[in-house]
């Protein structure tokens, strides 16, 4: 049955082979996004993943790409080795606050290949105020990692924060919460429950929701997205500067299947089709819960997505030549 499950995206693969010359000729004269990252990447293999995707897509600019949360300089040395394999030098990497962190970071031996001495310091937090300044109304801050970068910038200039055109995250747990992963689970949903980025910086979060920015919300309820062992497989001999680096941060992570949490933030931000939105009011309360509650909304939620035409998308972009 597995040939069934997979003939979608063997259609969606032909129909991308052209690449992204025929994706930007369809696009025809429409400006790109322009678009910030922040990012925990080298814990989870997930925001490896959502990063490859901001680069295979066109219909981004990307500015800069933050490091975010725990050990920044490090999370910093990866994003530099990372860009520059990919054929992305041009990408400015800025490093965030450093703060406490009990999670492994698992592509600490990728990271640490690249000299400390490549990486610019600078200041995530102060360049992203920067460029909100330079580009009034028009920028997407990307955030899919704890909201540590996020609530400095709120605190050192909140005026010039909400002068951001949206912020998009992967954070929050409405009414789902983690899944793991057997067929049982599917069969009934588990209740919500505090999810990782924001249970990492509640503070950060409710600054966020409180902002006054037009924030668009991706929570586990529709990002527990499995990247299965075909997919894997088409994905890992593609044998692109791309996908090379994520074969080898995927070995050092250690673990079987990814779910791809944090690339529907991505994706949600080229394509709102992937994730259709809901207006919502939510709180955040002391324990990480992202609860909903009557009110006027200050987020706009998606709580349900359509796996197989994310992949559709997610796997046409990443095997594009």
């Amino acid at each position: 049955m597995r040939v069934m499950k997979t003939t979608g995206l063997i259609v969606a693969f032909a129909i991308v082979a052209l690449g992204p010359a025929r994706i930007e000729a369809q696009m025809g004269a429409a400006p790109r996004q322009k678009v910030i990252i922040d990012t925990d990447i080298g814990d989870d293999i997930d925001d490896a993943f959502a990063l490859a995707l901001a680069l295979q897509s066109p219909e981004l600019e990307v500015l800069q790409v933050n490091a975010d949360f725990g050990n920044t300089p490090l999370r910093a040395r990866l994003l530099e080795r990372f860009l520059r394999a990919s054929g992305r030098p041009d990408i400015p990497v800025a490093v965030g606050p450093q703060t406490s962190a009990t999670n492994t970071f698992t592509q600490r031996r990728y990271a640490e290949r690249e000299p400390a001495s490549n990486v610019p310091q600078r200041d995530a937090v102060q360049t992203t105020l920067d460029w909100i300044k330079k580009y009034p109304g028009e920028i997407t801050l990307i955030g899919i990692g704890p909201y540590v970068n996020i609530g400095a910038m709120i605190d050192k200039d909140q005026q010039t924060f909400r002068m951001l055109k949206r912020v998009v995250i992967m954070g929050g747990s409405v009414y789902v919460g983690y899944r793991s992963g057997t067929d049982a689970d599917y069969l009934k949903a588990p209740g919500p429950e505090p999810e990782w980025n924001v249970l990492n910086d509640i503070a950060g979060a409710r600054k966020l929701f409180a902002s006054g920015v037009p924030v668009y919300m991706m929570p586990l309820d529709a990002t527990q997205l499995k990247l299965d062992e075909v997919k894997r497989e088409l994905l890992f001999r593609h044998d692109s500067p791309v996908t090379d680096q994520l074969v080898l941060l995927y070995y050092q992570w250690g673990q079987l299947t990814p779910t791809l949490f944090d690339p529907m933030a991505v994706g949600f931000a080229i394509d709102p089709g992937l994730c259709p939105v809901t207006p919502m009011r939510i709180r955040v309360d002391d324990k990480g819960y992202t609860r909903p509650e009557p009110g006027e909304p200050n987020a706009q939620v998606c709580l349900h997505s359509d796996p197989e035409k994310f992949f559709d998308f997610y796997m046409g972009r990443l095997l594009a030549p």
